[in-house]
């Protein structure tokens, strides 16, 4: 599967393709983890995938992931796939834009690596807390049934329900 989208940053319009393998398997496994950790938790609402998120009257995102308020409905997590092809895109581009617009968590999921990057808003803007890597269990301390280990997330897709051996 393969398909453009439209993000849209102070009113400029970028067309992106969906990266297809990997990527959107890393993808398919981390929205499925955070429906599980949601369940019943009325607090926070899972957007599907590449969902338009409004940061500012210009700037629409897709995040790879999207965790809203309910309350508000304003981005509190974004995750970005990163992809071996656009790369600087996620990890330049749209991390200076969550910045700037002050969103609380930011996850940087990179298949190159099987590591993740999860960042937390400050005063200071994003601030880096923590590399996952290899058996870790990716963390939310505000996500606490949220159960799914580096491993996991990166194993082949008949392998995301056996646990981290």
């Amino acid at each position: 599967m393969s398909f453009d989208y439209e993000e849209i940053i102070e009113g400029v319009s970028i067309l992106r393709r969906v990266s297809v393998g990997r990527h959107e398997e890393v993808c398919e496994a981390l929205h499925a983890s955070f429906a599980t950790a949601l369940a019943g938790i009325a607090v926070a609402r899972l957007l599907e995938p590449r969902s338009i998120v409004q940061l500012s009257p210009g700037t629409l995102l897709r995040p790879d992931l999207a965790l809203v308020t309910a309350a508000t409905g304003k981005l509190w997590l974004a995750a970005e796939v990163v992809s071996s092809t656009d790369h600087r895109w996620d990890t330049v581009t749209k991390k200076e834009l969550y910045e700037q617009y002050a969103i609380p968590r930011l996850w940087m999921v990179d298949p190159r690596y099987d590591n993740v990057e999860v960042y937390h808003g400050g005063p200071h803007g994003l601030a880096l807390q923590h590399i996952y890597a290899g058996r870790e269990l990716l963390a939310e301390k505000l996500l606490p049934t949220l159960s799914l280990t580096v491993a996991q997330l990166f194993a082949p897709p008949s392998r995301l329900n056996e646990g981290a051996r």
